[in-house]
């Protein structure tokens, strides 16, 4: 699949569900009916679009920002063979009334597409042990839950992966085109954290944690 199929996904779900989504759209050469809505509208980004930045360089700069690790996870879909998931650094809190979060996903996600499918997903951050876990849903194309023990989020029924000091369940709010990324927003339905353990960070590319 595409990145403008990967992107269609999203918004045949949004459209099916009365979600919104941005920017401008197209009807879709196959259209004819609401099972095959508008998608974005998507291009290739022009040569005097880009910034005469070195991507390594631009990687380097920005692995000095030091971030939590989550695992995005969501249930199996109509047709799926079981739940989907990834590992994803990109995660951030969006807002407090509506309670929103939000990560960021490569357009050439394989993962992304079942994600949208479902309409919901959980956000699982993982804890300062929880690296190999992490490594595990990093992997494209293995069975990521394989010997990984989780429950059911109480709302969506995401994987709720165990041991995580915190868990954000959620229901697909929106989705943003942004550069060779999509912006997913969720609203959050139930939430929960156990106060006293200690975060996974990654810097640098590698993982980290508190010292005393």
């Amino acid at each position: 699949m595409g990145h403008a199929g990967m992107a269609a996904t999203a918004v045949r779900y949004l459209r099916s569900v009365g979600a919104p989504t941005t920017g401008p759209v197209e009807a879709h050469p196959a259209a004819a009916g609401p099972c095959d809505p508008p998608r974005p509208r998507l291009r290739a980004v022009g040569d005097d679009e880009r910034a005469p930045l070195d991507p390594g360089e631009f990687r380097r700069v920005l692995g000095n920002f030091a971030t939590g690790v989550t695992v995005v996870t969501a249930p199996a879909a109509e047709g799926e063979p079981g739940p989907a998931g990834f590992a994803c650094q990109s995660f951030s809190s969006l807002s407090l009334d509506p309670p929103l979060v939000s990560f960021m996903v490569a357009r050439t996600s394989t993962t992304w597409p079942r994600i949208a499918r479902a309409g919901v997903f959980c956000v699982n951050v993982l804890g300062a042990d929880q690296g190999e876990l992490c490594r595990g849903f990093a992997v494209s194309g293995a069975d990521k839950f394989a010997g990984v023990a989780y429950d059911a989020a109480p709302v969506s029924g995401s994987p709720r992966l165990t041991g995580v000091p915190a868990w954000i369940d959620c229901t697909i709010q929106a989705v943003h085109t942004g550069g060779d990324h999509l912006i997913v927003v969720g609203r959050v339905d139930a939430l929960g954290a156990e106060d006293d353990a200690e975060p996974l960070l990654f810097h640098r590319g590698r993982f980290g944690r508190f010292t005393p």
